[in-house]
This record gives C-alpha cells, sequence and structure tokens, in this order.
C-alpha cells in the first residue's frame, strides 16, 4: 500500500498538482462505498458522515493527497435525480468524472440521464464499475452494456483478478500487464502468468490503440502501425490527453472492500486532466460585456465560483468555492457578484441580481466530520470559506479592483409544488426567516405566493427533495409546516348572452341614492378580457355617470358572481338607465353596474374557466404509448410529437393546471425514471360542465 498521508490539509505548490474529481452516479450504485474507500486509503482515522437524507442530497467535498505531490479534490454528487442541481455543481466545480455503474444493478434510465448531464458539461469521464463481489456480477458483462450505451470509445483498463476461492483479490493491468494482489491484506505487485497475459492481450491492443488515437499524438500513433514497442510511460503520459478530449472512457474495476481503489487513484494521478486543461465559462464585466477568462495563474487575478452554500444559525454561511485564478487567502477584500438575471434573464425575487464587498473568513479543507484549516487557496483549488455573508450559489467572487461575473451553470427547473403554512402562531413568526435560510442553502427551489388563492406554494424537484425540505424546516430550524391541498386559481365567464337591470335606490331623508343602468352581457373571445360598450342615447344615463357603471361593472368582475372567482373574456353593453337630478351620485352608478352584473348572472349563462399549460414531455419510445394514455386521462389535448436527437420521444399537450400538481412524480413512475417535462402558461380554457357543476355546489 501506498504512505497515508497527514491530517493536515494538503499544501499545494501548483495548479498542474490538482485534480479536481466528482463522482457521478444514481443512488445504490456504490458511489458512495467508493468514495470513502478512496479517502480511507490515504486519511487514518477517517470519519465519515453518518448515512443520511441531508447526506444523500448533498454535494460532498473532501481532500486528499496520492502519497505524493498530487492533491485530489473528490465530491460525491448525489445520485437521485431530485438533486441534479447539485450534480450540475459538482461537474462545474470538477475537471473529470469518475462515473459509477454497478454490475449488481446494470445501467437504468437514471444512469443514462446522469451519463448525459456529464457530457452535456464536456467533463471527460473514466468508469468505474462497482459491487464486482456481490452474486451474479460480471464486470465483462457490464463493460460490455457500457459499450453499448456509451458508445465505442469504453475500454477497459484493468481486469479483476479472482482468486482461489472465486472471489476477486486484485487486478490485471492492461498496460503495465502486471498483476495487482490484494490476497494477503496488501497490495503486491507481481508479473503476470502466461495465462493472465493471454487474458490481458484480449484487450490490451484495442485499449492502447485507443489511447494514442483519442490522444491525437500522430508521431506516436505511426510508430505504433510500424511496429515499434511503445514504452508504457510514453502511452501514460497520452492517457491525459485521450480522456481530456473526452471521447475516451476507461473502465476500472473496484469492490466494496477496496480493491482496485489504489489502481483508480493511480488513474486519477497521471490520466486526469489538470486545472491548466480546465475550459472557463463565460466571463463578462459588470455591464455585461463578455471578456475573456485569465490563465490558470496562482499569481493571477482572483477569480472563483460559488459551488455550494451552507447556512448554520450559529456558524453563518460556509461556501465551497472552486478557484479558477489567483489566490484567496483569508481577511483578502473580494467582490462577489450574483447576475444570474442579467446574465440568463432568471427573475428570482429570492436571488436578486447584487454586487458586494466582502472579506474572506477561515478556508478549510474538508474530511467527512473534520475540516482542516489552511492559509491559502491557489488556482485550480476546491476549498470551504467562512462568512462569505452574501455570497450565494453560483455567485462570482473577483478582484474589487476588477470585477467580473461568471455565467452560472443552468438551473433545473422545480416542478412539484406543495401548498404550505406554519402549524402555529408560534411557527408563523420562525417561517419567513427559515425560509430565506433554505433559499439562500438550496437555489434549485422556488417559493411562490399565489396571488388568487393567497397560497404559499413551495417549488421542489421531486418527493425526495420536498421532503427533505420539510423535515428541514423542522429539524434544522425549529419550524412545523402544515401541508394543503393546492387550489387552484379560476376564472368565471359567460357563455350565454344576457341582459340585466341594475337599480340602485336608497332614501332615508337627506340626500338619497338613486341610479338604474340596463346592461347586456356577451362573451368574448378567450382571452381578450373585458370590453365596455357604451350604447346610451338621449341622455338615459348623465356622460357623467357612464364610467361609474363601468367601474361598478370591473370591480364586480374582480369579485366575481356565482363562485368568487374573479371573471374574464365578457362584453359589457350599456344601452339604457335612469338618473336623478339630486340624488345621484359616481357612487351609486358604481353599485348600479355591480348589481346588474350580478343579475346577469346565473348558472345557464356562466361557467368557469381553468389554467391550461402546455407541457413538452420528452421519454423513452418504449414508454410513448403510456405517456400518452396518461396524458389523455389527465384531459390534456396532444398537439404533436416528435424526436429529438437522442432518439427519444417529444410530447407536446396542453393539461389543466390542477392535473399536473403531482406530474413530476407521476412521470417518473411512469417511465421508469426515462422522462422529463417542462411547463408554461397556455392560458385558459373552459372546464368541463361535470366539473363546473361540483364547483358551484360546493
Amino acid at each position: 500500500m501506498a504512505s497515508k498521508t497527514s491530517t493536515q490539509a494538503p499544501k499545494v505548490t501548483s495548479p498542474a498538482d490538482i485534480r479536481n474529481v466528482v463522482l457521478v452516479g444514481s443512488a445504490g450504485s456504490g458511489k458512495t462505498t467508493l468514495f470513502e474507500n478512496l479517502i480511507k486509503t490515504r486519511i487514518p482515522g477517517y470519519r465519515g458522515e453518518k448515512e443520511s437524507a441531508e447526506r444523500s442530497a448533498a454535494l460532498t467535498l473532501a481532500t486528499i493527497t496520492t502519497g505524493q505531490s498530487t492533491v485530489i479534490n473528490l465530491l460525491d454528487a448525489p445520485g437521485n435525480p431530485d438533486y441534479v442541481g447539485e450534480l450540475r455543481a459538482g461537474l462545474r466545480a470538477a475537471d473529470a468524472a469518475l462515473f459509477v455503474v454497478s454490475a449488481a444493478d446494470g445501467i437504468d434510465a437514471i444512469t443514462q440521464i446522469l451519463w448525459s448531464e456529464c457530457a452535456g458539461a464536456g467533463v471527460p469521464r473514466a468508469i468505474v464499475v462497482t459491487k464486482l463481489d456481490t452474486e451474479h456480477a460480471s464486470f465483462e458483462q457490464t463493460v460490455q452494456r457500457c459499450q453499448e450505451i456509451f458508445g465505442a470509445g469504453v475500454h477497459p483498463s484493468y481486469l479483476p483478478f479472482v482468486g482461489e476461492d472465486d472471489q476477486i483479490v486484485g487486478n490485471l493491468s492492461l498496460l503495465s500487464q502486471k498483476v495487482h494482489d490484494y490476497s494477503s491484506g496488501t497490495r503486491v505487485a507481481r508479473a503476470a502468468s502466461p495465462a493472465e497475459l493471454a487474458a490481458i492481450a484480449d484487450f490490451r491492443t484495442d485499449y492502447v490503440e485507443s489511447i494514442i488515437t483519442e490522444s491525437e499524438d500522430d508521431e506516436l500513433l505511426e510508430r505504433y502501425f510500424e511496429g515499434d514497442e511503445l514504452a508504457v510511460d510514453e502511452v501514460v503520459t497520452n492517457l491525459m490527453k485521450a480522456l481530456y478530449h473526452g471521447k475516451f472512457y476507461p473502465v476500472i474495476p473496484v469492490t466494496t472492500t477496496g480493491v482496485g481503489t489504489e489502481e483508480l487513484i493511480g488513474v486519477i494521478d497521471r490520466g486526469f486532466p489538470t486545472p491548466l486543461r480546465y475550459q472557463p465559462p463565460m466571463m463578462a464585466d459588470l455591464s455585461g460585456d463578455p471578456i475573456d477568462p485569465p490563465e490558470v495563474d496562482p499569481d493571477g487575478p482572483v477569480l472563483a465560483e460559488v459551488i455550494r452554500t451552507t447556512s448554520d444559525p450559529y456558524a453563518g454561511r460556509q461556501s465551497m468555492v472552486r478557484v479558477f485564478s489567483g489566490t484567496l487567502r483569508p481577511d483578502s477584500a473580494v467582490h462577489v457578484a450574483g447576475h444570474r438575471e442579467q446574465l440568463q434573464g432568471v427573475t428570482n425575487s429570492h436571488h436578486p441580481d447584487h454586487d458586494d464587498e466582502e472579506r474572506v473568513g477561515l478556508l478549510s479543507a474538508p474530511n467527512g466530520l473534520d475540516l482542516y484549516p489552511k492559509e491559502s487557496a491557489t488556482a485550480g483549488e476546491i476549498v470551504m470559506v467562512a462568512k462569505l455573508a452574501t455570497a450565494e450559489t453560483g455567485d462570482t467572487i473577483s478582484d474589487p479592483a476588477h470585477p467580473v461575473v461568471i455565467e452560472p451553470w443552468l438551473l433545473p427547473e422545480p416542478l412539484l409544488p406543495v401548498a404550505i403554512r406554519a402549524a402555529s402562531r408560534n411557527d408563523e413568526d420562525k417561517l419567513a426567516g427559515a425560509l430565506q435560510r433554505l433559499v439562500v442553502e438550496d437555489i434549485t427551489i422556488r417559493l411562490e405566493r399565489a396571488a388568487r388563492t393567497d397560497q404559499l406554494l413551495l417549488w421542489t424537484m421531486g418527493q425526495a427533495h420536498q421532503d427533505l425540505l420539510m423535515n428541514r424546516l423542522r429539524d434544522k430550524y425549529g419550524v412545523n409546516i402544515v401541508a394543503d391541498q393546492i387550489r387552484t386559481a379560476l376564472r368565471e365567464t359567460f357563455i350565454a348572452p344576457a341582459t340585466a337591470h341594475g337599480r340602485h335606490v336608497k332614501q332615508s331623508g337627506g340626500h338619497g341614492q338613486y341610479a338604474v343602468c340596463d346592461i347586456r352581457v356577451e362573451p368574448n373571445e378567450r382571452g381578450a378580457g373585458f370590453e365596455f360598450i357604451d350604447q346610451v342615447v338621449g341622455g338615459a344615463v348623465p356622460r357623467q355617470f357612464i364610467p361609474s357603471v363601468e367601474k361598478g361593472v370591473r370591480a364586480q368582475l374582480e369579485k366575481g358572481t356565482l363562485t368568487g372567482y374573479p371573471m374574464v373574456d365578457v362584453k359589457v353593453t350599456l344601452y339604457d338607465g335612469k338618473a336623478h337630478s339630486v340624488d345621484s351620485s359616481d357612487m351609486a352608478f358604481q353599485s348600479a353596474g355591480a348589481l346588474a352584473l350580478k343579475e346577469a348572472a346565473s348558472a345557464s349563462t356562466v361557467t368557469l374557466l381553468e389554467p391550461v399549460d402546455e407541457v413538452t414531455v420528452t421519454v423513452s419510445d418504449e414508454y410513448l404509448g403510456s405517456v400518452m394514455t396518461d396524458l389523455s386521462n389527465r384531459r390534456g389535448q396532444v398537439l404533436g410529437t416528435d424526436a429529438n436527437d437522442e432518439g427519444k420521444s417529444i410530447v407536446r399537450a396542453l393539461v389543466p393546471q390542477s392535473e399536473l400538481s403531482r406530474y413530476a412524480i407521476d412521470l417518473r413512475g411512469l417511465a421508469r425514471g426515462s422522462g422529463s417535462f417542462t411547463r408554461v402558461f397556455h392560458g385558459y380554457e373552459l372546464m368541463p360542465q361535470n366539473l363546473v357543476q361540483e364547483y358551484m355546489k360546493s
């Protein structure tokens, strides 16, 4: 085994000595076990966090060394699709990914979605096959399946080595052609036997050729095809280039007990790209004009990005930060900028664009429950920064003399709403502050006060995410929450013309109130709103009181007539009325107009409109029929279907909002995790009469 490093924070001398690696894999793939096994190989007495809903939902950072000069920042990204926002943050921070596939469970739809997330972010990947020590697990079959789904760039780098009891006790290196044997409890390297060399030869040629081809080293490729015997070190040198170009994916087998972790660390050390190869995201000055990113230079201007934010009632904010340029030091002045609206057009009242001057707090490198202080954080590093009071996830940290902003990664859209309210008066007093801290920690959620129903809606990514947030409010912030059924903001409208007589007459001594108006109400085109027409002749209603009638009608439209929902899309024509020379007034004619509208409304002339969204569903072809049937059952109107570049089907449909409140959960179950959807407000459409009658009764 390689020597253990000390438990002090590793000191980085050059960006070339840094490897930033994110572990990606579905829940249950063995990803977190691998994460902890990698740490345990280097940190004696490592204390990992206990398994919990909070731990599995968070992007977790640990810093280790290879035992030499290389420092590895490991990021464990959540595997549940509800936390894809954390995954995208990890992909922004990392220079490469370990993509974890369970040999026991295979490649499901969620695993494929996670692979697409990595590809979309342009992150180089190596594949780690786990759970090989479980019954019926096959490394060869898993590699073959990876090649079928992820492409021809998938090649084994090591082969499992099976001991006398048919248990995996080591591996065979395709490059060095040596055997790494863990059976004695200590990793021992030895020369391969003739039978083992034959097994290696079956895979080695393709592996070496792929490395040379994908590294785009023409000279080495020419020598190889001329029959030159290439030194292992020459091929290893090209491994980093091949992996960086993003079309070559070496596969490394590991077991739950840790067999293969040393080889994996070796691949990270020798094959994974350094921060010097990092392609920076788009940048702009504070006015929004694009600028060129700085070099990855510890002596350059400070440029960093907040990858994750946590909030503690006692310790304040802790920010996980990726440094792109310059060097961060405690107490140094920095500019903190958040310009998501300016750069991406995303408006969020809980995350407004902001520019602030701050001082950097304590820096530390985390490992499980331990934080090790750091004197500085140089270009390429990922560290924890304390007490950046205004910094939020996605914010840019830069030199105050030359402030800039990095375009943040794209956030997923939360599509599962829940209506929440405080359980008691005491909880109500604490709710606002707790929610504010909640949105600071998790920028994928959205809070909305529904204008018509006055419900507070918490929009989440899925059921697991929703449960986590509700429990966090209760357990972390001491606020008990009640979840209510979401009320739909309906509208009334006329479906048949009607005439009505509005008479407001009161006599109580002195000046009275007198106003009479006759109106005709007709349906207007959908979405056309309210239209008022004056057809009074002969001064039956004095000119100064005609606007009063309109004002009264408008006020009653807001209140509704039969159900209390606002009324829309109607034409109201004032064609007659009466006035009194003394008792008529503005208020009297307002009241008469309102009364006339109410009189015109009846069950035969008024119905309800419901809000409808245009939904776009992306799903694997095998589930297309089920999705179409389900949309029909939700009273959806299918507008059309298409195919995307990935061979999936895209369905567009108009669906009532009342049918979509749990669709994020239902679609995931219906399509076995392969489906996704977006929704945008389309407008109001007539509600079926049987549902209207139910609402009228209630």
